[in-house]
């Protein structure tokens, strides 16, 4: 990256991930983009009695503390957060948090969804929101939680980023990259849809009024100021609010026929459309239809990403046999490839616990034996995970009407070469892989948008191709492989 004026405009990009927490500074100007760390803070579940949870006061304080040191390396223009999906807190009517807020692993919800699906209806909920069927989507979570003795006090839902926003700033409203994760939101109309949050029997007034990127959420309440040393009149700026919105909004393509892959704990796999795709046959498929910015349609699907392979390494540290990522990477390129295939999205791998013992058993089922070593575990996770990219890039494709030229591989996964390679090798395409950072950069490049740095969407994906490094991955090797391996787990399914 090239070296920026001092004078460059600083934004405040706060970024929370389900393991960490982030504020990142980024500096902006005519041709320049550039980041840097400033704070990084844990993010660690507490499992309580009633269920796991989310400890939203020590992110709440790392954010405060990034804030803070983002504040000592000079002046800051604004700021902006971005979080993962789905999870919520709810407030009284004196603008108290009623309890920590659940987190979307938390086993409470499947039974929900039953209920929820026993009335509505998955298809009537597809044509509506649009949304992939997940047992942890706001609207089976919000079934879930009405039985709690804290219900009845409840009158204002605010998703994860947007309870910050108003930590911060006093300011209540739902952006709508996030909303549109709820079920709750229409994907046609762009606005809640009363009608399902009428059928479900909830009180229209929990959800608050919309707002799109780059709007001014509000400034910093006086303690804010105080603590972290930013001006009062710091404006707290609207991003992509979903983390994935705001990866997408970084993807660095500079012409059509794009897929995109923001792979983090979540693989997020598919195309940018100007509006929704709400057949059947994409119900049938399972796909989303998530807000994206200016208006567009992130067609997606979840895959589980990173997740099995960072749950692999903690199941090898609690028994002492830690390897190192590098030197897991260097023996998987040497196991034996396509000994063993999983499907990723099995329910099975969903909640924590000892992964590789979790491998076993869904080897077993479907008549495939254990890997040999981490090396070979880690071969299976990735070579699995490029087998689900091609999958869904393909299906997504077809449904929405599209030829595929590029994947654009982004986030955290970006970093991993196997599975970058992979990934060109199993569905044919060239991989273009990074920005790593891809997330904080939309953030950053959203809220420079709305102070008058940036043009659309293909100025900032321009700025991004331009100033990021990235890498470049051809398909190479046996192509028939690839093919008899997705046949093999298709046969076992």
């Amino acid at each position: 990256m090239s070296a920026t004026s001092r004078h460059d405009p600083v934004f405040a990009a706060v970024d929370l991930g389900a393991t960490s927490g982030r504020v990142i500074t980024g500096r902006v100007g005519p041709g320049e983009l550039e980041l840097a760390e400033a704070h990084r803070f844990a993010n660690t579940p507490v499992r309580l009695p009633d269920g796991l949870h989310w400890d939203v006061l020590a992110l709440y304080q790392g954010v405060l503390d990034g804030l803070r040191a983002a504040a000592h390396r000079g002046p800051v223009t604004s700021v902006g957060i971005d979080t993962w999906a789905v999870d919520y807190g709810l407030l009284d009517s004196d603008g108290s948090l009623l309890g920590l807020p659940y987190h979307y692993r938390d086993e409470r919800n499947t039974p929900a969804a039953e209920e929820v699906l026993a009335r509505i209806g998955a298809r009537e909920l597809y044509e509506v929101g649009g949304l992939q069927h997940l047992p942890f989507n706001t609207v089976f979570q919000l079934a879930a939680h009405r039985s709690a003795a804290q219900w009845p006090a409840a009158r204002t839902l605010l998703l994860m980023p947007d309870l910050l926003v108003y930590w911060l700033t006093g300011s209540v409203g739902a952006e709508v990259t996030n909303a549109s994760t709820t079920a709750l939101f229409d994907a046609r109309t762009g606005a809640w849809s009363d009608a399902l949050i009428g059928r479900l029997g909830l009180e229209r007034s929990l959800f608050p009024a919309l707002r799109e990127p780059g709007e001014r959420a509000g400034t910093l309440l006086p303690h804010v100021a105080g603590y972290t040393g930013l001006p009062e009149e710091t404006p707290v700026t609207t991003v992509a609010s979903h983390d994935t919105a705001s990866a997408v909004a970084a993807v660095p393509a500079t012409g059509p026929g794009f897929a995109y892959v923001s792979c983090g704990t979540w693989s997020l796999a598919g195309l940018e459309l100007d509006a929704p795709v709400l057949t059947e046959e994409s119900r049938a498929a399972n796909f989303t239809n998530e807000r994206g910015v200016d208006g567009t349609v992130r067609y997606l699907r979840n895959i589980m990403g990173m997740w099995l392979l960072e749950e692999c390494r903690r199941a090898w540290e609690r028994s002492g046999t830690s390897t190192g990522l590098a030197d897991l990477l260097v023996e998987a390129a040497r196991a034996r490839p396509f000994a063993a295939v999983i499907d990723p999205d099995d329910p099975v791998f969903l909640a924590p616990g000892d992964m590789p013992a979790r491998i076993d058993a869904a080897l077993a089922r479907t008549g495939q034996k254990s890997p040999d070593g981490p090396g070979g575990y880690v071969r299976c996770v990735l070579e699995s995970l490029a087998l689900a990219h091609r999958r869904t890039l393909r299906q997504a494709a077809q449904l929405a009407g599209r030829e595929l030229t590029r994947i654009h591989l982004v986030g955290g996964g970006s970093r991993n070469a196997l599975l970058c390679q992979w990934t060109a090798d199993a569905t044919g395409l060239p991989v273009t892989a990074g920005p790593a950072e891809a997330t904080a950069l939309g953030n950053v490049l959203l809220q420079a948008r709305a102070h008058g740095l940036v043009g659309g969407l293909s100025d900032m994906r321009g700025l991004v191709a331009r100033t990021q490094e990235l890498r470049h991955y051809w398909p190479r090797g046996d192509g028939g492989a690839w093919d008899r391996a997705a046949g093999r787990l298709q046969a076992c399914a």
